[in-house]
C-alpha cells in the first residue's frame, strides 16, 4: 500500500462512528472515543483504526508515522453554509451597528447585500479567485476540510456563472473540498427593484437552466423573508430548481417567522438554515420532513443580538441539527468552526460533544456526504484534524484560539501550524 500515515498515540481519537444516518437526540453526546488511540490513512482513505499495536500491524514499511499523544483527533470540520466568493468588506457597517443602525436599516439606504454586489460585479473571475483563496486558506487552517460555498453576490447570469465558475476553480486547484449552491435569489438588485417579477422570471427562465446546464451546483438556496423573497416566490423558486435537478436548502425564519421552516419540510429541503424565529410548528414539521435543521450562531452573534435559535428543542424534538460558520461579508465574518462550537455551547446550551457532532456527521449529511466525510471510521475519506490540546472540550472552552495543529485532506497533510 503506497501514501500510508499513521496518526499515533493520540489523547482521544473522537471518530463519531455510528450508524449511517445522521445523530439525533441523545446520540449527539456519543462520539465514539478511543482513548490513545490510532489511526491509519492510506490512499485518501482510513484503513485502520484502533491501539497503536492494532493499527501499526496493518501498516506499510514506508508509512509516515505522525506523533498525537497528548493531542485531540477529530474529522475535519464540515461547515455547511458559507458565502465564500465575494469582493470587498463592511467594515464600515460593522461599526454602524455598534453605533445602533440595523442590518435592516443599512441594507434599506443601500448598503447591506447590495453593497458587496456592487464590488463583487466589477471584480473579474480571477480577481475574485485570487481573494477567495486567502478564505480557503483560513478554513483549512481553523480545521475545516469541507465547505458548501454559495453564490449570490451576482444577482445576474453573467455575475452568478462567475462566482460558480470561481467555486468550481477553487474546488479543483485547492486542497479545501467545495459544495457548490446557487443562490441567485439572494436578494432583488438594484435594476429590478420596481420590477421584482421581471428578476424572479430571470431566476426561473434563464439562471436556473444554466446552472444546471453547466452542472455549477448541486443545491438551489432561497433568502426567504417578506422584504426578500416572499413564501411563495421561494416555492416557485424551489420546484423550478427541483425540476432542473438542483436540491433545496433554505434560508427560513431568521429575522421574522413568516413560514420558512414549513415550506422547507414541504419541499423537502437538504437543510432549513438560520431558524432564529421558528416555533413549536415549524420544529415538528423538520422532524417529520427530516429536514436539517442548519443553525448559524455566529450570525446573532455578531450582529449583536440576543435572540439564539432554540438548539435545545431542535434536539430534544429529535430534528437533525448541524452547525455552520454562515461566512459572509455582513453579518459573520468568520472561517473557524472552531468559534462556532464556542457560542454554540454557551449561547444555545449545546455539550461540546453535540456541537461538534453538529459540525462534522450532521453537516456532512446535509450535504449527502455523510457517507464518506464526517466521521473517522474504515472506509471513509480521510480527512482529520490534529489539535493542540488533551480533551475535545477545550476546544470551545478557550474560545477564540485556534487549536488545530495538523490538517489532512485524503490522507495527505496540507497545513501544520508553526509552533
Amino acid at each position: 500500500m503506497t501514501n500510508e500515515l499513521l496518526i499515533a498515540n493520540a489523547a482521544q481519537l473522537v471518530t463519531i462512528a455510528g450508524a449511517s444516518r445522521p445523530r439525533l437526540g441523545v446520540e449527539m453526546r456519543d462520539l465514539g472515543m478511543i482513548q490513545n488511540g490510532s489511526l491509519l490513512l492510506g490512499n485518501g482513505k482510513i484503513v485502520a483504526i484502533g491501539t497503536y499495536r492494532e493499527v501499526n500491524q496493518q501498516a506499510g514499511a514506508n508509512c509516515t508515522e505522525t506523533d498525537a499523544t497528548g493531542r485531540v483527533v477529530l474529522p475535519g470540520f464540515v461547515d455547511a453554509h458559507t458565502h465564500t466568493v465575494f469582493a470587498g468588506t463592511r467594515e464600515d457597517e460593522y461599526e454602524m451597528r455598534i453605533q445602533g443602525i440595523t442590518y435592516q436599516q443599512i441594507a434599506a439606504s443601500g448598503g447591506g447585500i447590495h453593497s458587496t454586489v456592487r464590488k463583487t460585479r466589477a471584480a473579474s473571475e480571477d480577481e475574485l479567485f485570487e481573494i477567495a483563496l486567502a478564505r480557503v486558506q483560513r478554513f483549512l487552517e481553523y480545521g475545516t476540510t469541507t465547505i458548501e460555498a454559495k453564490s449570490g453576490y451576482g444577482l445576474s447570469v453573467e455575475g452568478e456563472l462567475k462566482i460558480l465558475r470561481v467555486i468550481r476553480r477553487l474546488n479543483e486547484s485547492t486542497p479545501l473540498e467545495l459544495v457548490p449552491t446557487f443562490l441567485g435569489a439572494h436578494e432583488i438588485p438594484d435594476e429590478y427593484r420596481d420590477n421584482r417579477e421581471a428578476y424572479i422570471q430571470l431566476l426561473i427562465d434563464e439562471m436556473l437552466p444554466q446552472v444546471a446546464a453547466e452542472g455549477l451546483a448541486e443545491f438551489c438556496d432561497v433568502f426567504c423573508e417578506s422584504h426578500v423573497f416572499t413564501i411563495e416566490e421561494s416555492r416557485r423558486i424551489l420546484t423550478r430548481a427541483k425540476e432542473v435537478g438542483l436540491q433545496a436548502r433554505f434560508h427560513a425564519d431568521q429575522l421574522s417567522l413568516n413560514g420558512g421552516s414549513l415550506l422547507a419540510a414541504q419541499l423537502g429541503a437538504a437543510s432549513a438554515d438560520h431558524l432564529e424565529q421558528i416555533d413549536d410548528e415549524g420544529i415538528a414539521a423538520l422532524q417529520r420532513a427530516g429536514v436539517t435543521a442548519l443553525l448559524l450562531p455566529a450570525s446573532v452573534f455578531n450582529l449583536g443580538l440576543s435572540h439564539y435559535p432554540p438548539a435545545r428543542r431542535l434536539i430534544d424534538a429529535g430534528v437533525k441539527v448541524a452547525l455552520a460558520t454562515d461566512f459572509n461579508p455582513g453579518s459573520s465574518p468568520t472561517s473557524s468552526m472552531q468559534t462556532v462550537l464556542s457560542i454554540a455551547c454557551t449561547q444555545m446550551k449545546m455539550t461540546p460533544a453535540e456541537a461538534i457532532t453538529a459540525a462534522t456527521i450532521n453537516a456532512a449529511y446535509s450535504l449527502n456526504r455523510g457517507n464518506q466525510l464526517g466521521s473517522l471510521e474504515i472506509g471513509k475519506q480521510a480527512d482529520a484534524v490534529i489539535y493542540d490540546c488533551p480533551d475535545y472540550r477545550q476546544i470551545p472552552y478557550f474560545f477564540g484560539v485556534n487549536h488545530a495543529q495538523t490538517i489532512i485532506k485524503r490522507g495527505q497533510v496540507v497545513y501544520t501550524r508553526k509552533s
